[in-house]
């Protein structure tokens, strides 16, 4: 698969096996853009809004983000509320992928904001099945905006 090159993605979960096998997929599916591991939502709007450790020159803005709902701290929900009330951030697509699937946890996503919803898949084949998706959709066929140094 053929993929547009040097995305950033910020995978938010706080489960740092989830955060290896989706990195693995993504490596697995031919991913060549950067991929950010980052533990809860607190730590998504430092890095967004440059502060603490994330200085402006060494974290790269994101093209995307894929959250995850059930996190310390701050969690996914609130999260996503926060990026998308802030204007300098709110083009920047999120994609939820969290292991629940409960009707108003995918209403509650979509009606602040969410670009996507995805369960995470319960095996490891199906990963790799969803991240093929993903990247295809995402990078091949969507036009993501570019936002750099927006911040």
């Amino acid at each position: 698969m053929e993929l547009q090159p040097k995305h950033t993605i910020l995978l938010v979960d706080d489960d740092e096996d989830d955060c290896l096998l989706v990195k693995n997929a993504f490596d697995k599916c031919g991913f060549t853009g950067v991929m950010v591991f980052l533990k809860d939502g607190e730590e998504l709007i430092r890095y967004l809004n440059r502060e603490g450790e994330f200085l402006a020159g060494e974290s790269p803005y994101p093209d995307l983000i894929l959250l995850d709902l059930n996190m310390p701290r701050m969690d996914g929900r609130q999260a996503l509320q926060t990026i998308k009330a802030d204007p300098k951030f709110r083009a920047i697509p999120i994609i939820i992928f969290t292991t629940s699937n409960e009707p108003a946890d995918i209403q509650f996503c979509y009606d602040h904001g969410a670009s996507s919803f995805m369960t995470k898949p319960n095996n490891y084949k199906k990963l790799i099945g969803a991240v093929e998706t993903f990247c295809s959709y995402w990078f091949n066929w969507m036009r993501l905006p570019r936002m750099r140094d927006k911040t």
